[in-house]
């Protein structure tokens, strides 16, 4: 089903600072297929802020329409304290923090978004076996400057 001119701009500019490949995201919704929309969060903290909620808001939007959301939730990385480009380390959390702060988290989304049209994921499913080999072989692809 395609959309109407005034349902594409509100999905496309309403709450919306940036789409990278505007065009094709447009395409894509004018196609009428279920699109599968993922959304990842680091579960360092227990609590939400207001930038999760904007961002929230328009997957929910998204879900009105009949597409699929995956929040995929950040395990492994709060577990092991990654900067992601900070200048400092997040401090490392135990397995059980981790999972305290996630489910805080999903209660909170659950509240925006659809849990019935939403799968959840944990990025220890892809990452949680790795070896210290497999880490640092994963690093090596990657270069930094300062």
């Amino acid at each position: 089903m395609a959309l109407s001119p005034t349902e594409l701009r509100r999905i496309t500019q309403r709450g919306v600072s940036n789409i990278i490949i505007r065009e094709d995201f447009v395409r894509l919704l004018q196609e009428g297929k279920p699109l599968r929309l993922k959304m990842g969060f680091d579960p360092s903290r227990p609590d939400i802020h207001l930038g999760h909620v904007v961002g929230l808001r328009k997957l929910r939007q998204l879900q009105d329409l009949g597409h699929r959301l995956i929040l995929i939730v950040g395990d492994w990385t709060a577990q092991i304290g990654d900067p992601s480009g900070r200048s400092a380390t997040r401090p490392m959390l135990t397995h059980e923090e981790v999972m305290e702060n996630a489910q805080s988290y999903l209660q909170q989304f659950f509240k925006v978004v659809d849990r019935d049209r939403a799968q959840v994921v944990y990025q220890s499913e892809w990452f949680g076996k790795f070896s210290l080999a497999d880490v640092i072989g994963l690093t090596g692809r990657f270069t930094c400057l300062f």
